[in-house]
């Protein structure tokens, strides 16, 4: 399911104009990218949470050239922890 998709579908159950949703996701997301781009956490209870987590420097092997070694710098990157009801609900 892509975002059109998406949007269709949340316009179809809450009785919105598929418009007022696309608003609604696009700034949704907006503001999930920005609170996480500043290190805070959005914790949606059932859903998930989104968070930013530090992955640390490493080396490891040049996938172009095997024997080879790299440097991976330290780097900061985003995060999902899906929830409780969220896990229950995939695992059946």
């Amino acid at each position: 399911m892509n975002k059109a998709e998406l949007a269709a579908e949340i316009a179809n159950r809450t009785n919105n104009t598929k418009k007022s949703v696309e608003e609604m996701l696009q700034a949704l997301t907006e503001v999930v990218i920005d609170t996480v781009a500043k290190g805070d956490r959005v914790t949606l209870v059932g859903f998930g949470t989104f968070e930013r987590r530090n992955r640390n420097a490493r080396e490891t092997n040049n996938p172009q050239k095997p024997g080879e070694k790299i440097k991976v710098p330290a780097k900061r990157v985003p995060a999902f922890s899906p929830g409780k009801e969220f896990k229950e609900k995939v695992n059946g």
